[in-house]
């Protein structure tokens, strides 16, 4: 393939609207909430929920040329990224942050990104925190030989993908009155919020500790749309100790979810989300009559 635009794209076959599903739970019932699930992680069987929202706006403009991104260890966007680029016949890089796993095999999320045929470059924790600087970025594009590569940001989140996940807003249109989210790097909830009707409104939850998002998603809507769009908020009390980390409540709360809902429920973000929204919903923190859905972003990974 020498390019690539919105028709090769839809050749993925998406899930759009992604469904939007009746989750009957008496411990919110009998709060008077009503919750739903928005089912993104049916989308696509690879480009797992958010995923697709966030790179398909990017991809579109690849026109061929190698897609550089960047990640953890266990990234989902890096396999996302490195799936997307398999479907599509486009060369794809990860810099991974951690010079010390550059000598160790490979654990099963990034032997997935490279059996899926992305490159992996490793690099140290201080060099990844720099990588946005324009001297550092040169060099690592120069180090993997992609110097006029698409450069698409850590956790996906840049204008693009921000005006994509509008859609997922505009398809919950009036059938929430609260729509929940777990955030990483916000792209999703400040394109979620933006796409929202009047009255109704976003609320995040994030999975990673030090409450920096606030102002990364006023800079994201900034960018992506001149200015603040929506109604949204954080609830910064439920990352159970940081990003991937998960404590024996998380995993009992998530383990009962899963038998009363039959839904796989993802550890890093989703199982954090749904446990955030049953937490604010025994504190009074929706009124009664309150209908809420809850933004299933991605399942277990194998």
């Amino acid at each position: 393939m020498t390019g690539t635009d919105t028709r090769d794209l839809a050749a993925l076959r998406p899930r759009l609207p992604s469904p939007l599903q009746e989750a009957a739970d008496e411990r919110f019932e009998r709060h008077g909430v009503r919750l739903l699930l928005k089912r993104d992680d049916l989308i696509h069987p690879e480009l797992v929920g958010n995923k697709w929202r966030k790179l398909a706006p990017n991809l579109a403009t690849a026109g061929g040329r190698t897609v550089v991104t960047f990640g953890g260890a266990y990234s989902n966007h890096l396999r996302a990224a490195a799936a997307a680029g398999r479907l599509l016949g486009l060369p794809t890089v990860g810099v991974v942050r951690g010079q010390e796993l550059a000598g160790l095999p490979l654990n099963p999320s990034l032997a997935r990104c490279a059996a899926d045929g992305m490159r992996l470059h490793f690099v140290d924790r201080s060099t990844y925190r720099r990588k946005t600087e324009p001297e550092t970025l040169a060099a690592l594009l120069r180090a993997v030989d992609a110097e006029d590569a698409v450069v698409v940001p850590e956790g996906g989140s840049n204008p693009q993908a921000v005006r994509g996940c509008r859609a997922l807003g505009e398809e919950l249109g009036e059938h929430a009155d609260v729509a929940a989210i777990a955030c990483g790097t916000g792209g999703t909830l400040a394109g979620l919020a933006a796409g929202l009707p009047p009255g109704r409104r976003a609320v995040g939850i994030p999975v990673l500790k030090g409450g920096f998002l606030e102002g990364d998603i006023r800079r994201l809507q900034e960018r992506a749309f001149g200015g603040p769009r929506g109604a949204w908020s954080l609830e910064d009390r439920f990352h159970h100790g940081g990003y991937a980390r998960t404590t024996p409540g998380l995993d009992a709360f998530a383990e009962d979810f899963e038998r009363r809902h039959d839904l796989p429920v993802e550890r890093v973000y989703v199982a954090k989300m749904l446990y955030a929204l049953l937490a604010l919903t025994e504190e009074g923190a929706f009124p009664r009559g309150t209908t809420l859905a809850a933004v299933v972003t991605g399942r277990p990974f194998p």
